[in-house]
């Protein structure tokens, strides 16, 4: 009780929530996976309030757990089980602090949702190139947090790439400004780098620093039929060849997952059926450049050696952002009719058509039945692979097989060179694949990390780093 009147005199009384009606929709992760309870939800509106609501946890030995938009797939924003601990989210630190227009930079509190961002950026004819379908209210430091990709990571990179400085709490409620808009720092370590993907157990980040990229002019985007992954792959291979960086977006749906992507799209349509698809951007800097005919004839040229079986070029940005929103529909699709068991895994692009075999025979010999969705971001080898119950079953009937499913699956992923995880984190969910996979060496490193930021061991227990043998 002297907890929470301390955080209600720090937050506000309306900004500490400890009914469990209350609490629910921040206890539980976005698939619905994962519920703990939390002693309370704390919403803070400044980085002076986080800075004392960590002092104040610190003192009672109380864990805390940072919390963006709760759009994660891998339970890393919610309560781990048997936890002393308070969910922290930062939805009210939500303020565009400042955006440059001659240095291309924008200075954003952790609490503001990408489409905020990405809007802030086009009012000043700017491009913030991360994009993925929860940017609606995935948050900034959840992203920079768990290093989020998008469909834009083949032309500017992941989110590491994109942030330049980062505002965090420390542990002991020390606050860090490391907000530099600088390109070039060589004075020591690269702190900032510590706190990008680390999912919120090293420092609580309360605004970050970001790259801006010229808008296009021109935009071109297309969704071709391809026989299967190895044709899809050549496509992109041939387009990146002839484009370079202008091919700002290549992404794989294999047929299921298109259909199920267009299924719960409002006004979802697929314009041809195929076995797989391939979305297809070209974006243009040159107001007077026109990636469509460019992207026109080179399809042309695909349709007639045979490469692709279909076509469709989007003749409006509406009908663009259809195709688009039909990609990003299949996780939330797949939610709505039950579930999956998911991974996201890359590996080395020449390893692509090989590994999507090896999955494909591995399913049909051990899980007969079980349902394949394939998709993902096709130009960095970041592949989603999830596996649904034989139809007219539901997620229970797999819970059984699904450690050994998941075993499996990244174990082929990582025998190709590749990973287990390659834009959603850790988490809860992939604690198993760190212990399996990462060197000895790797977790001590990360452990040490881990001990010398935060020795309490307060910020985001059981996620990120499993438990030491």
């Amino acid at each position: 009780m002297a907890l929470l009147a301390a955080l209600r005199e720090i937050a506000g009384e309306g900004a500490v929530l400890t009914a469990p009606a209350d609490r629910a929709a921040y206890e539980t992760d976005w698939r619905q996976l994962s519920h703990h309870q939390a002693l309370c939800v704390v919403l803070p509106q400044s980085t002076a309030e986080v800075a004392a609501i960590v002092k104040l946890c610190a003192a009672h030995g109380v864990a805390i757990v940072p919390q963006g938009g709760n759009t994660g797939l891998v339970a890393g924003g919610v309560p781990a089980p048997g936890g002393n601990q308070i969910i922290l989210n930062l939805r009210r630190l939500h303020q565009i602090r400042a955006l440059d227009p001659v240095g291309d930079t924008i200075t954003a509190e952790a609490g503001a949702t990408l489409h905020a961002v990405r809007e802030a950026a086009a009012r000043a004819n700017k491009l913030f190139p991360i994009s993925f379908g929860a940017e609606g209210s995935a948050q900034i430091g959840g992203i920079i947090s768990t290093n989020a990709g998008g469909m834009q990571v083949l032309s500017y990179g992941s989110t590491r790439a994109q942030v330049l400085g980062l505002e965090a709490v420390l542990a002991d409620g020390r606050i860090w400004n490391g907000l530099s808009a600088l390109r070039k720092d060589n004075t020591g370590l690269d702190l900032k780098q510590l706190f990008i993907g680390a999912e919120g157990t090293l420092g609580i980040i309360t605004a970050v620093t970001l790259r801006l990229y010229p808008a296009p002019s021109a935009q071109a985007c297309a969704l071709a039929g391809v026989a299967d992954v190895a044709a899809a792959l050549e496509l992109f291979t041939r387009l990146r060849h002839q484009c370079g960086p202008a091919l700002t977006l290549c992404e794989f749906i294999d047929g299921p997952a298109m259909q199920l992507g267009a299924a719960h799209t409002p006004g979802g349509r697929l314009p041809f059926g195929a076995s797989a698809y391939v979305l297809l951007e070209l974006s243009a800097l040159d107001a007077a450049a026109t990636p469509a005919a460019t992207l026109e004839r080179l399809l042309v040229e695909t349709l007639e050696s045979g490469l692709t079986q279909d076509a469709v070029i989007a003749q409006s940005t509406r009908e663009a952002q259809g195709f688009i929103a039909m990609r990003e529909a299949v996780s939330e699709g797949e939610l709505r009719e039950g579930g999956a068991v998911k991974h996201d895994i890359a590996v080395p692009l020449a390893a692509i058509p090989e590994t999507v075999a090896a999955i494909e025979t591995l399913v049909a010999a051990k899980y007969p039945g079980c349902r394949l969705n394939i998709f993902g971001h096709l130009g960095d080898g970041n592949l989603h692979i999830n596996i649904r119950p034989p139809a007219g079953q539901t997620l229970a009937s797999l819970a059984a097989r699904k450690t050994a499913i998941t075993t499996d699956v990244e174990a082929l992923a990582v025998a190709r060179g590749g990973s287990f995880s390659a834009e959603h984190g850790i988490g809860q969910f992939r604690l198993a694949g760190m212990r399996a996979h990462k060197s000895a060496v790797d977790l001590d490193l990360m452990r040490a990390l881990k001990a010398a930021l935060d020795p309490q061991n307060l910020f985001n227990p059981g996620k990120l780093l499993p438990a030491k043998d």
